[in-house]
């Protein structure tokens, strides 16, 4: 991370912390950061807490520790301490470390990889209209506040739900604590009306995308509750951030079936080394297209049926000199959301906005491929497992675990095979 990196990394930390609205005061054009001083505490030091404390009306250094949590878990960042008055003091990650800490909190976590405790200790009303995109949303609001830690409790307009809505609301997921009028402290839910009732979505498109189509638009837009959310293709969001969940899926069964598994620990880059290609292939697999209406996602070079063509004779890739295991932009990238997942998931919270969450799961979904297709996680041809896929099988799996714990937070499965 240079030093430019370091100082966007705190304007959008600033940006966080003033769109939570835990910091009033306005975002600065840009950020100063310096290398600290002999003596002095990390590798870099800044005094923006200093600048902002007069604006928010805050001690300079709860201001500091406002910044503190919201940089901490930033790719790059190792330490972050508060000195002095308020000064924000930066020690820096190796690259590879980063990488490893983010598959290895991923592992461990699991599909709760981004739930917290900063809002551990609040206790929430929601309260939302008696129709079915309001109550769908409360509960994905739930989810996503509970996730954080706040006990949520959900109240609905009206005297009980209408008749015959009750069981559809239940096969949407949607329970509500308490019916009746709401009270001043409640947090009103109130996006736009589907324009359809719970048993027409039903009966049309099913609980999954019935919650995605609710669910992916930002409140204030109508929701599009259309045919084409059944529609088995890439054109359809939702089909492919399940695709993407079903094909990392796919990758840890071939993977089992070759004799190996992931390890992201000492891994080789994610891509050929830098000016060279691939090894020379003529059983190139296809890219991670889609396939039709109920098939099992083919994993990359698994071992399913190859072209039937010659290949050339095994070439194994020399180590990467780069910087980091993972340095290639695919992988790169794929990496960075991954990082960024559990801001995501907060911010979603704090904003009571799950559509958040399901566009992050659809860049999650668009990178997987993009890595998926220039770096792939299994051998092909006559190539033999090597560190390089035991690493890219790690990401691959790390972000399957991402899109199906996003998929959970929206009250959506994620299914093993499409």
């Amino acid at each position: 991370m240079t030093p430019a990196d370091l100082s966007r990394t705190v304007l959008h930390a600033v940006r966080r912390a003033v769109d939570e609205d835990v910091l009033r005061a306005p975002v600065p054009a840009r950020v100063r950061v310096e290398r600290t001083r002999p003596g002095g505490s990390g590798d870099y030091a800044c005094a923006v807490a200093l600048q902002l404390a007069g604006e928010a009306g805050l001690p300079a250094l709860e201001v500091a520790r406002i910044l503190r949590e919201r940089v901490a878990a930033e790719p790059g960042i190792g330490r972050v301490e508060v000195t002095g008055p308020g000064f924000l003091s930066f020690t820096l990650d190796a690259p590879a470390d980063r990488d490893r800490a983010v598959l290895d909190a991923v592992r461990e976590r699991g599909p709760a990889y981004g739930h917290g405790d900063a809002l551990r200790g609040e206790t929430l009303r929601l309260h939302h209209a008696r129709e079915v995109r309001a109550a769908v949303t409360a509960d994905a609001v739930r989810r996503l506040l509970t996730a954080q830690g706040a006990r949520v409790r959900v109240g609905c307009e009206g005297a009980g739900a209408e008749a015959g809505a009750e069981d559809a609301w239940a096969r949407l997921g949607v329970r509500p604590d308490s019916y009746g009028p709401g009270a001043p402290e409640d947090a009103v839910i109130r996006p736009v009306p589907a324009g359809a009732d719970g048993a027409e979505l039903l009966a049309r498109l099913g609980p999954d995308a019935a919650r995605w189509g609710l669910l992916r638009p930002a409140a204030h837009d109508r929701a599009p509750l259309g045919p084409d959310l059944l529609v088995q293709g890439e054109a359809n969001p939702l089909f492919r951030v399940r695709y993407a969940y079903a094909r990392t899926r796919a990758l840890t069964r071939n993977a089992a079936a070759l004799g190996f598994t992931a390890e992201p620990e000492g891994a080789l880059p994610a891509g050929p080394p830098a000016g060279r290609g691939p090894a020379p292939h003529a059983g190139q697999a296809p890219s991670a297209e889609p396939p039709a209406a109920g098939a099992e996602p083919p994993a990359h070079g698994g071992p399913e049926p190859a072209p039937s063509v010659g290949t050339a004779p095994y070439a194994e890739h020399a180590p990467y000199a780069g910087p980091a295991p993972y340095g290639e932009p695919p992988a790169r990238a794929l990496l960075d959301l991954l990082a960024d997942h559990p801001g995501v998931l907060l911010a979603a919270a704090r904003h009571r906005a799950p559509d958040r969450v399901a566009r992050q799961l659809e860049a999650v979904a668009h990178a997987f491929f993009d890595f998926h297709d220039s770096c792939p996680p299994l051998p092909m041809g006559d190539e033999k497992p090597s560190a390089a896929h035991r690493s890219r099988l790690a990401l691959a799996e790390a972000a399957g675990t991402v899109l199906a714990g996003g998929l959970s937070l929206l009250g959506i499965s994620a299914p093993a095979h499409l």
